[in-house]
């Protein structure tokens, strides 16, 4: 047998044998999946493996990412530097097989009237093909890996998001301060590593106000944070709770952990109300409703949790397309940055950021965190960069761009695409989006020769998105084969 056929069976042989190791997993939290019915179904919303979250059955295969090849020297060429004629650039890179894979594929009537696509060896930073790559496209749920590779550049992986407890300005009041944690949740059966617990933060509230000899409070909260519209842009969305600096369970009023579901107007006050409830049950009264009220500026917290690392999240987001997490981490990266957190100032702290990673983000427009907005726009170029950068061992920061990648026939968003007999199964990583009319993927895979692939396709005005999702299959899985 070849050479490169073995690796690429062993390649494969390591994704599913890591699969045996679910007995070990940590379970995680619940992450909704975002925007379109393939993102809807229930795939994994709690199992981790490795830092990712995979697999809603602690019992089902939860393989690590596909192997990577060596990191990336020099980034992609900058803007204008290609043909733009869809033809494949360089010799010798096999960048000549690849144009004549994808070029008949990028022709399907199904992938709209306008696409924009890109491949580069991340090892090396060539583009191997390239066609209206420069061109910024509304991204629709891609642009969550300009989100995380924003949010890794200004906080890095390490960092937590707190929610605190402090003394109110008047006596016998404490306030709840949220700081933007997604994963926060009042579910007392929450799994191990779900992220914030205002469960924990009740009882240890309780604890200290019991040695004060306080067991009767008023309870204000605090959601300042953040500023702005808590509404995102498209209005109420099932998909989307308001963003504000204090949410539970991402607004859900029932116990679901993933999925469209009606959230709640006022995620901030029923985040208060059930704390309050939480602190009753430990035997401290809370007099009173909630209101809203400003924690004392240097006010020494009575008690705190935090939020998983921001590795951790990102991973979480990127995996099950999470819109909820996308827009919090958005603006943890304009708090960082120095800009309101906002819609208005996450367009300006994101590119920003990556512009100081040094890709071109020419034509490019960040509306929101998630995708959801139409106003976004980047291109097939800027995604590639982005994955690239993600490879380099000298940004290491930036590496769970790269491991909350779904993989294809195994995890999160890509479950159910190139999988089976698919020869991108298993090697193959990436992120979906879909708006309608608006079909993207961009991601990684390992090809016949062992390199590690970036790549992305972005469409415009495709008719359907079943047939659309095909095709973008087709795509990745050619870059995963040609020779």
């Amino acid at each position: 047998m070849p050479l490169v056929r073995t690796w690429q069976l062993i390649a494969v042989s390591a994704v599913a044998g890591l699969a045996l190791s679910a007995a070990t997993v940590a379970a995680a939290g619940p992450w909704d999946s975002g925007q379109r019915k393939a993102e809807r179904d229930r795939a994994a919303s709690w199992g981790r493996t490795g830092g990712a979250d995979h697999g809603t059955d602690p019992a089902a295969a939860l393989p690590q990412a596909a192997p990577s090849a060596p990191g990336v020297l020099a980034g992609v060429r900058p803007a204008g530097a290609g043909t733009g004629s869809g033809t494949g650039v360089g010799s010798g890179d096999g960048s000549a097989a690849l144009a004549a894979a994808l070029r008949p594929l990028l022709a399907d009537p199904a992938l709209g009237t306008l696409q924009g696509a890109c491949v580069i060896d991340t090892a090396t930073g060539k583009v191997l093909f390239e066609d209206g790559a420069r061109q910024a496209m509304t991204p629709a749920s891609t642009v969550k890996i300009a989100t995380a590779a924003a949010s890794l550049a200004a906080l890095g992986p390490d960092h937590r998001i707190r929610t605190t407890v402090t003394p109110g300005a008047g006596p016998g009041q404490i306030v709840l301060v949220g700081g933007g944690d997604p994963s926060l949740t009042a579910r007392k059966k929450a799994p191990a590593g779900a992220g914030g617990s205002l469960v924990a933060l009740a009882a240890d509230t309780a604890q200290a106000l019991k040695a004060a000899g306080t067991t009767s409070v008023t309870l204000g909260y605090d959601d300042s944070l953040y500023t702005g519209p808590v509404l995102h842009p498209i209005g109420a969305n099932p998909n989307l709770a308001p963003v504000t600096a204090l949410t539970a369970d991402e607004g859900r009023p029932d116990a679901s952990f993933s999925g469209p579901v009606k959230r709640s107007t006022d995620p901030s006050r029923d985040t208060a109300r059930a704390f309050a409830a939480l602190l009753g049950e430990r035997g401290v009264k809370v007099t009173g409703q909630p209101a809203r009220a400003k924690a004392a500026t240097g006010a020494v917290p009575l008690a705190a949790t935090l939020s998983p690392p921001l590795a951790g999240l990102v991973e979480r987001m990127l995996t099950h397309s999470d819109n909820d997490i996308a827009e919090a981490l958005a603006r943890q990266t304009a708090l960082a940055s120095g800009a309101p957190a906002s819609f208005d100032g996450v367009g300006r702290a994101v590119g920003a950021r990556l512009a100081a990673l040094g890709v071109d983000t020419t034509g490019s427009r960040f509306a929101d965190g998630s995708g959801l907005d139409r106003a976004d726009k980047v291109s097939a170029g800027l995604l590639t960069a982005l994955l690239a950068k993600a490879a380099d061992p000298q940004q290491p920061e930036l590496r769970p761009v790269l491991t909350g990648l779904p993989v294809a026939g195994f995890t999160g968003t890509l479950r159910a695409r190139n999988s089976g007999t698919s020869p991108a199964a298993g090697l193959l990583r990436a992120k979906t989006g879909t708006l309608s009319g608006v079909n993207s993927l961009a991601g990684t895979v390992v090809d016949p020769t062992g390199r590690l692939l970036a790549f992305a396709f972005l469409t415009a005005n495709t008719p359907d998105p079943g047939p659309a999702e095909k095709g973008l299959d087709k795509l990745a899985a050619a870059v995963a084969t040609a020779p």
